[in-house]
């Protein structure tokens, strides 16, 4: 049956249907030794299709994935500056998966991995206000600190919502705060520091949609409990497998 380019990879586990789109765009996809176009559609059981000269098989095993990131790690599937990627860490699984959202270098922390796109589509999108929690240990003008990251900012021309920001405690001449945002834009929480004249030493996640890291080992990945999936399902209009 034939089906938008994007909705297979994501079936296949390559991307999110947003992440497929690009890669559509950056000419990374073949039909039939082709270059696909953005709207295209396929067959993905007669049609030979192809990301990065890889075969796109679709597989209905679904994984769920939590890793607690290191820093030193970028969080993608291959770095053309040959940098250590997310995906180095992985154990051996029966299916691909793709990290949900991202997390820079050098952060650390809560890192979600799945195959399923409908799942990561409903994460990501900024409508869903899914919460995210970063430890943040911060240096620079530190009085007033907390009330001027609590307030609303605009980044990228976008007024986005206040964080809940908390001091967590006071580090000689540092401090450690916990920042929970919902839309995640592009590095925001060193962004909104940056604005506020904060240095950022460290940044970690350690909630991503209502499941935390816990203390899983930093490098470490485990599968998600049932009662994780369910809490980031929380919302979603769709039936559970």
């Amino acid at each position: 049956m034939r089906q938008r380019l994007q909705k297979i990879l994501s079936a296949a586990g390559f991307a999110s249907r947003r992440k497929a789109e690009e890669l559509i765009k950056e000419g990374r996809v073949t039909v039939n030794g082709r270059v696909a176009a953005l709207g295209e559609s396929a067959d993905p059981e007669t049609d030979r299709i192809e990301v990065d000269s890889e075969r796109v098989s679709v597989r209905k095993e679904r994984l769920y994935l939590m890793m607690n990131k290191p820093r030193g790690y970028v969080t993608t599937a291959r770095d053309e500056k040959g940098r250590k990627t997310v995906m180095d860490l992985l154990p051996p699984l029966p299916d691909r998966v793709y990290p949900v959202g991202r997390l820079d270098m050098d952060s650390e922390g809560l890192l979600l991995f799945t195959n399923d796109g409908t799942l990561a589509d409903f994460l990501m999108h900024p409508s869903n206000e899914k919460t995210k929690t970063y430890l943040v240990r911060v240096m620079g003008a530190l009085e007033g600190a907390v009330e001027r990251l609590s307030r609303p900012m605009v980044l990228d021309g976008y007024k986005i919502a206040p964080a809940k920001v908390r001091l967590l405690k006071k580090e000689g001449s540092a401090l450690l705060l916990s920042i929970t945002i919902h839309e995640g834009r592009y590095r925001q929480v060193r962004r909104m520091c940056e604005m506020c004249a904060l240095r950022v030493q460290s940044l970690k996640r350690v909630e991503f949609g209502g499941v935390r890291l816990g203390n899983l080992p930093s490098g470490a990945v485990r599968h998600l409990t049932p009662e994780e999936l369910k809490t980031l399902r929380k919302g979603m209009q769709v039936s559970e497998p």
